[in-house]
């Protein structure tokens, strides 16, 4: 058991203990100029924010965070958890009207009491909270809090500056509210406490190696919880560093995201097996020559289905630049509720349990077999907030002829060498280039991207998980054939823009494929198996490289 009442006791420790050296390291990146914080300052920082917190008798409340994934967002999640409050994070305010729409349904769902953000966002942040009602939140722009705990050029006389022990909060107080699921106009948060954070952070330590001396990297959403937890929490847990690496290049260059792991001496780090497979194609023998990924002990591919392939040809490809046979292994993080991993040969057995279990007899099944995947432990959230009658059905779900209290992920997958590998969704959402989507959100943007776009369908290749596939219809007016590749272009565009993802095969179709007899839209597993046998027939059809038609009669 943790000798910690909460996760704030056992941050404020290594930051006594660490105080020197490196906490956060934020490479310079588009507008940014990058920054490196010390344990001592990162502490001086969220002390300041737990100062302003407590003068708003913040403990116990809902606090939502909106910022960048850089170092103040960490500054702004320890300063919730030393003031005993509830952090919230999402996405910092950009363009998306998708991410705009779920904060604002965040807000309402969680009630937020008080508003942490950056200068940069807070103008656009306040916005779009008075649509839904919250004009009046007061809202903090945490990197205009002097370490004195007063904004700047301001003075508050309720701030207590001086250094103070953590809030009393112990195992069961709720710590952190993760919103990972749902569409956006009804997201659903999970409830993790300091308790189950507590129980993750020696879960991951068991699972990835890590140690004072790792420096753990990625650039996973900052507002989930494999990101949160395994990628800011955890190195500050260990006393290690954690590099914040900015998603946006990484997305668009996976060359970048091998320079920064060389650069950056990262020694631990969590991808999806698409982000591998760019970087196996990127990993030139020019790249390479400059680059140094000796130091990388722990490569986890986990959060889609891992290719056999894919590990064999990174591993191949760079062993040029020094990395070492099996630093990458395959394994799982869940989306929602467990901020655990799995990985071959490594359990994390205080953190959670799993079994494969066949969704429909909630019989467990054999290693090999595929099935939905469970999970408990003291790591395991065990509800959503506010309680929706779906709570208990997907958080104290009980084996056949065994016992219960399993979270039911949703992730198909199979036990393998001791860990568990994903293979798809049984749930209607979708994993696409390491982000999960929910097509419902997809489908309502398509309608916006012009008039002669009827209803469309959005699936992947895979169970669940793949190449993005889109089934739009063209009304007639917009039908001809000159007009179509401008069509999908903006289709691609949007989708690009909007999500940040790739469309691996589009299909302009014609009026009645989608939305059928009596406007009825056809479901859209039924389009996915005609999509597959190469049944439906299109006006006009577009593929990202690599991938091909499926073979008419038969399967992709």
């Amino acid at each position: 058991m943790t000798r910690y009442a909460n996760l704030a006791e056992a941050l404020k420790e290594r930051a006594l203990q660490r105080s020197g050296h490196d906490a956060l390291v934020h490479p310079a990146g588009a507008g940014s100029p990058g920054h490196r914080l010390s344990y001592a300052e990162l502490d001086a920082r969220a002390t300041a924010v737990s100062a302003w917190l407590r003068a708003r008798d913040a403990g116990g409340r809902r606090v939502l965070i909106a910022m960048d994934p850089g170092p103040y967002a960490a500054v702004a999640l320890l300063g919730c958890l030393l003031a005993g409050a509830v952090a919230v994070p999402v996405p910092a305010p950009y363009d998306s009207r998708t991410d705009a729409e779920r904060t604002a349904a965040i807000a309402r769902d969680a009630a937020v009491d008080l508003v942490l953000t950056e200068t940069a966002h807070a103008t656009e942040t306040s916005r779009r909270l008075s649509l839904v009602g919250r004009a009046g939140l007061t809202c903090l722009a945490v990197d205009g809090l002097r370490p004195d705990g007063h904004p700047h050029g301001a003075r508050d006389a309720r701030c207590d500056p001086a250094p103070h022990a953590p809030a009393r909060t112990g195992p069961e107080s709720l710590a952190l509210l993760a919103y990972d699921s749902g569409p956006a106009t009804a997201p659903r948060g999970a409830r993790l406490t300091h308790g189950q954070l507590l129980a993750a952070m020696v879960a991951l330590r068991r699972t990835l190696g890590t140690g004072r001396h790792s420096r753990i990297g990625g650039w996973l959403p900052r507002h989930h919880t494999p990101g949160l937890v395994g990628q800011v929490l955890h190195p500050l847990w260990l006393g290690a560093t954690a590099v914040t690496l900015p998603p946006r290049p990484l997305r668009a260059d996976p060359a970048a995201w091998l320079r920064a792991v060389s650069r950056h001496g990262i020694t631990e780090t969590v991808a999806p097996d698409s982000l591998y497979a760019r970087g196996a194609a990127a990993a030139t023998p020019e790249l390479l020559a400059g680059l140094d990924l000796s130091r990388w002990r722990t490569a986890l591919n986990a959060g889609e289905p891992v290719s056999a392939a894919t590990m064999a040809a990174f591993t191949r490809r760079c062993a040029a630049a020094g990395l070492r046979t099996g630093t990458l292994v395959g394994g799982y993080a869940p989306a929602e509720g467990a901020p655990v991993l799995f990985a071959a040969g490594r359990d994390p057995v205080s953190g959670a349990d799993a079994a494969v279990v066949d969704p429909q007899t909630s019989r467990p099944l054999p290693d090999g077999a595929t099935g939905e995947i469970w999970l408990r432990g003291p790591a395991v959230a065990t509800g959503h907030w506010g309680g929706p009658p779906d709570t208990a059905p997907l958080f104290a779900a009980r084996a056949a002829g065994g016992t219960g209290g399993f979270l039911r992920t949703g992730d198909l997958g199979l036990a393998v060498d001791g860990g568990l590998r994903m293979t798809g969704r049984l749930r209607d959402t979708l994993l696409v280039d390491g982000r999960t989507l929910h097509p419902q959100d997809v489908e309502r943007e398509l309608l916006g991207c012009g008039r002669p776009l009827g209803s469309a369908r959005v699936f992947c290749d895979g169970p669940g998980t793949g190449r993005l596939v889109i089934v739009q219809e063209v009304r007639a007016a917009g039908g001809a054939r000159a007009r179509l590749p401008l069509l999908a272009a903006r289709i691609r565009a949007a989708v690009a823009a909007e999500f940040g993802v790739t469309t691996g095969a589009l299909l302009l179709v014609r009026p009645g494929t989608v939305r059928g007899v009596g406007a009825v839209k056809v479901r859209r597993s039924l389009l996915r198996e005609r999509y597959l046998r190469g049944e439906l027939r299109s006006l006009h059809t577009e593929f990202a490289p690599g991938l091909r038609e499926p073979a008419r009669g038969g399967a992709a």
